[in-house]
Formats: structure tokens, C-alpha cells, sequence
């Protein structure tokens, strides 16, 4: 249909650069535009730490920036877990970065370029859920590494009668293990939902428009509008999504170093 504008193409993970038909041992290795944009998302990454870590006793723009980016995950962490989560600071903090990088990126408005579009990689549950399974692996080593069994007793809140310990115990550890699922899907369906609603309003834009002067004034000029404050509300949520993913990592590595 003419005018059509699917909501769902923008996440259609597609080969690039010819790529298509290659494989190893019957799995297909294709360089996809997914992979492209978190190539360049660990590129911008790299060029704005390299650009602010020029130690100078004056920090100009881009150094106050990237300092002011450290402070504020090193602050966190310590505010957090103490001073043991120091250890940890770079870890957090990549992620930090990268997810609010990545999420920015996809905002870019390469669709005013035939036949380019930005691709958020975050709005594709493969890439959240492994940020968030390799954040649990981390806290699950890290717990048992230090405390052996007795990481089990995160488990069991103190103070807890003795008959309600089996009942409380499963209930925790279901709570406990529910955390990578609840990380990934928080940070998939937020971007994921953010992107359709601004593509459906583009094309009331769009259509409204093609269908003459009335329709683009009834419908085109508020829903263009409103997009314009969608996308605002848009570039918002990719910063406090990246702040609630290395909030609750850094939460999580808590329970596992103080048992808590």
C-alpha cells in the first residue's frame, strides 16, 4: 500500500556489505547492521573516553565531561557497595556507557538519508539479555567466590522464624534469580516501545500530509508536535534507562560482596 509505513522494519536485523551467505559449520556469521551500530557504539565510546583522558591540570570541555561520567559511577558504587565495589567501577561504568551510547545512537535521524535509518541495538532483548546475563554471572561469582555457601544465607532474611526459613528461602531465590530476566526486559521494552511510538506518529506525519492541506492540518501538524515531545521524553529515558541498568548491576554486586 502506498504511503505505508511499517513500525517494525526499523528492528529487522538485516545482512550487510554482502555478507549474507556466510557460515561456519552451517551457522550463519553474516556482519549485520546490528553488529555495525555496536561497532559504533564501542568507536564513539573509545574516541570520548581517548578525546577526555588527557590529564590536564585545567580540564577543558570534553576532560570535564568524561570526569564528570567516572565521578558519577564512582560515586554510585561507592555510595552502593563501599569502598570494596572500587574494584568493580570499570566494569559498571563500560556498561554505563555503552548502553547510553548505544541508545543514543539509535536516535540519530538517518532517515533524512535515503536508504539509511538508525538501528538501536537495545531495543533487541539478544543484546540486552546478554548485558544482563553477563552482569548475573558476575554477581553469582563474585557471591561464591567470597563467600562460598554461604552466599545461600542472602537468602534467608534475618530474624526469620525457623518454620517460615524453606517457604522464605524459595521465595528469595526465586526474587533472586527473576533479575537478569527483569534487567533485560526493562531495558528492551522501554527503547523497543519508544521507537514505535515515534515511528506510528512519523507516519500519521508523513500520510497526513499526502493526503491533502485539511488532513496534514487535522492530523499531520499535532501528531508532528507531539512527536517533537515524544522524542525529547525519547532522549530522556535513554539516559535513565542506562542509569537504572548500572544502578541495579551495581545494587546486585551489593547482596553478592556484603550480603545484605
Amino acid at each position: 500500500m502506498a504511503g505505508k509505513i511499517d513500525p517494525m522494519h526499523q528492528f529487522l536485523v538485516e545482512p550487510m556489505f554482502g555478507t549474507e551467505n556466510w557460515s561456519i559449520a552451517g551457522y550463519n556469521i553474516a556482519f549485520t547492521n546490528s553488529a555495525l551500530f555496536m561497532v559504533v557504539t564501542l568507536l564513539l565510546m573509545w574516541i570520548f573516553m581517548l578525546g577526555g583522558m588527557k590529564g590536564q591540570l585545567v580540564p577543558g570541555r570534553w576532560q570535564a565531561a568524561v570526569e564528570g561520567f567516572t565521578g558519577f559511577i564512582s560515586d554510585m558504587m561507592d555510595t552502593n557497595i563501599g569502598p570494596k565495589g572500587k574494584a568493580f567501577t570499570p566494569y559498571v561504568f563500560s556498561l554505563f556507557m555503552f548502553i547510553l551510547i548505544a541508545n543514543m545512537v539509535g536516535m540519530f535521524p538517518l532517515g533524512i538519508v535515503p536508504g539509511l535509518h538508525a538501528f538501536t541495538v537495545t531495543s533487541h532483548l539478544t543484546v540486552t539479555g546478554v548485558l544482563a546475563i553477563v552482569s548475573f554471572s558476575i554477581v553469582l561469582i563474585v557471591g561464591f567466590l567470597k563467600h562460598g555457601l554461604h552466599f545461600f544465607s542472602l537468602f534467608v532474611p534475618h530474624g526469620t522464624p525457623l518454620p517460615m526459613i524453606p517457604l522464605i528461602f524459595l521465595i528469595e531465590l526465586f526474587s533472586f534469580l527473576i533479575r537478569p530476566f527483569s534487567l533485560g526486559l526493562r531495558l528492551f521494552v522501554a527503547m523497543t516501545a519508544g521507537h514505535i511510538l515515534m515511528k506510528v506518529l512519523a507516519g500519521f506525519v508523513v500520510n497526513g500530509f499526502n493526503a491533502g492541506p485539511g488532513i496534514a492540518l487535522i492530523v499531520s501538524v499535532p501528531s508532528f508536535i507531539l512527536m517533537i515531545g515524544i522524542s525529547a521524553l525519547e532522549l530522556l529515558v535513554c539516559a535513565i534507562q542506562a542509569y537504572v541498568f548500572a544502578l541495579l548491576t551495581s545494587l546486585y554486586l551489593n547482596d553478592a560482596i556484603n550480603l545484605h
